[in-house]
C-alpha cells in the first residue's frame, strides 16, 4: 500500500510538473515562422499536425506545383511520381499524408512516415483523388473519375464507392466515422455528410439564395460542417458557411467585402474555423471565426497577430489548423523576401484549450472526463501526448483552469 502511494505521488508530482512547463511555455506568447519556398517562385501551406511539428502545402515552380512537407529540419518535396502534385490532408499526428498527382490524369498518393509515398488507383475509374485523412489516419477519403463519384475507406483499401454520382468526399472526422463532400441532386451539387456505420448520404441544404455547395471540412468530433457556396455555371465561390444538425446551413461573416473562404481548418469540436476573408477594401485577409454565446465573430488575423507582421507583411489565407486551434497555417506576404509564403502562425493558446476558443473552462475538463482511460494515438484529450488520457492531461487542464477567458 505504501509503494502505491509513493508511486501515485511521484506521478502526480510529474504531472504537476508538466503543467507547470506547459503554462511557461504559454507564457512566451505568439510567433510566426515563414517556411520559405525551397528555390520555387512561392509556397502555401495546407495542413499542420497537432503539435505544429510537420506542415504540408505546395511549392510553385514555373508552370507547376510541388506538395511540400515541412518539419524542423526543413522543406522537402514528396517524391510523387507526376508533373504537379499537391496535398490535401495530414493526420493528427503528422505521420499520414495524401493528396494527388496530377498530370493526364489524376493519380491519389498516400505519403507515410514508415512506407513514403504509394499511389492509389481505383479499378475502373480513369482518375483518382485522395482528398481527405481522418484524424486518426486510418480511413481516406477522395473521388474518382469518370464518372466521378465519391469514395472512403481504410488506409490500405479506400476506394468504396458512396453511391451518389457527381460525388466527392473532402474531409473525415478524428475516427472516419463521418465524412463531409458533395453529391449532385437535379443537375447541382449540394453539400453533404456520409455515415459510414449506417453508410447513409444525409445532404445539407443550403443558405438562401445559394443554388450550390461544397463540404469542405468537417470538425474533429464530427458535429460542425465547413463550406463554399457556388454560382454556376462558372464555379465561383461566393462564401463560406457552416452546419450543424439543429442550426442548418448559414453563412459565415466577412470583413465587410463580399466574400470569405474556408478550407479545412476547423477545431476538434468545430468552435473555431479559419479561413480567409475580403475587407472593405476587397483585400483578402486570413481570418478566424471564434463561436461565441452562440454566433460565429470574425476577426483579421494581421490585426491580432500585428506585432509579428513586421516591414508590411500580410497574412492572405488561413487554410489549416491543429485540432486545439493552437497552429495555423496558410499563406501571405513575406515583406522580407517579397514572396508569397507558406506560414505557420504559433497562436501559444493556453494549453489545456482543446477546443481551440482560447479559454480553458469546463468544455475542455469535460473533454478530458469524458475520454478518460482512452489510448487512441492523437486523441484530442491527451494533452501530454503520451498515448493516454489520464491525470497528467486533467492535471494539465486543471492547472490552466481559466487561462484566457
Amino acid at each position: 500500500m505504501k509503494h502505491w502511494a509513493q508511486n501515485g505521488f511521484k506521478a502526480l508530482t510529474s504531472a504537476w510538473v508538466l503543467a507547470l512547463l506547459a503554462t511557461v511555455a504559454w507564457s512566451q506568447g505568439p510567433s510566426i515562422q515563414w517556411l520559405g519556398t525551397h528555390n520555387g517562385n512561392r509556397s502555401a501551406a495546407r495542413g499542420v499536425s497537432r503539435d505544429g511539428s510537420v506542415v504540408i502545402g505546395t511549392i510553385s515552380y514555373s508552370g507547376y506545383d510541388r506538395a511540400f512537407r515541412w518539419t524542423a529540419a526543413g522543406m522537402e518535396v514528396l517524391n510523387v511520381p507526376s508533373s504537379s502534385s499537391e496535398p490535401w490532408g495530414i493526420s493528427w499526428d503528422g505521420s499520414v499524408i495524401v493528396g494527388r498527382g496530377i498530370g493526364y490524369y489524376y493519380r491519389g498518393f498516400i505519403w507515410t512516415a514508415d512506407s513514403g509515398v504509394w499511389m492509389v488507383n481505383c479499378s475502373g475509374f480513369d482518375s483518382t483523388s485522395c482528398y481527405g485523412i481522418s484524424g486518426n489516419g486510418l480511413i481516406v477519403v477522395g473521388a474518382s473519375s469518370s464518372p466521378t463519384y465519391g469514395w472512403i475507406g481504410p488506409l490500405g483499401s479506400p476506394c468504396n464507392l458512396i453511391g451518389c454520382e457527381r460525388s466527392s468526399l473532402l474531409d473525415a472526422s478524428y475516427d472516419g466515422s463521418v465524412a463531409a463532400g458533395y453529391c449532385g441532386y437535379n443537375g447541382s451539387r449540394r453539400a453533404i455528410i456520409y455515415r459510414r456505420a449506417t453508410g447513409t448520404v444525409q445532404q445539407l441544404g443550403l443558405p438562401p439564395g445559394y443554388p450550390e455547395a461544397f463540404a469542405q471540412g468537417i470538425s474533429g468530433d464530427g458535429s460542425v460542417v465547413i463550406g463554399l457556396t457556388y454560382s454556376s455555371p462558372n464555379w465561383d465561390p461566393t462564401g463560406a458557411f457552416y452546419w450543424t444538425e439543429s442550426e442548418g446551413a448559414r453563412v459565415l461573416s466577412t470583413l465587410g467585402g463580399a466574400k470569405s473562404w474556408v478550407f479545412k481548418g476547423i477545431s476538434v469540436d468545430g468552435s473555431v474555423i479559419v479561413g480567409a476573408s475580403q475587407n472593405a477594401a476587397g483585400e483578402r485577409r486570413a481570418v478566424r471565426w471564434r463561436r461565441v454565446q452562440g454566433q460565429y465573430r470574425i476577426e483579421d488575423l494581421n490585426q491580432t497577430y500585428a506585432a509579428l507582421l513586421a516591414n508590411g507583411s500580410v497574412l492572405r489565407s488561413a487554410e489549416g489548423m491543429s485540432p486545439d486551434g493552437r497552429y495555423i497555417v496558410g499563406w501571405g506576404r513575406n515583406a522580407a523576401t517579397g514572396r508569397d509564403e507558406a506560414f505557420l502562425l504559433d497562436t501559444n493558446a493556453p494549453n489545456g484549450d482543446l477546443n481551440g476558443d482560447g479559454c480553458v473552462d469546463d468544455g475542455d475538463l469535460l473533454q478530458v472526463l469524458f475520454a478518460f482511460g482512452q489510448t487512441n494515438p492523437g486523441h484530442i484529450a491527451d494533452v501530454n501526448f503520451d498515448g493516454i488520457v489520464d491525470d497528467g492531461d486533467l492535471l494539465i487542464v486543471l492547472f490552466n483552469f481559466g487561462s484566457g477567458c
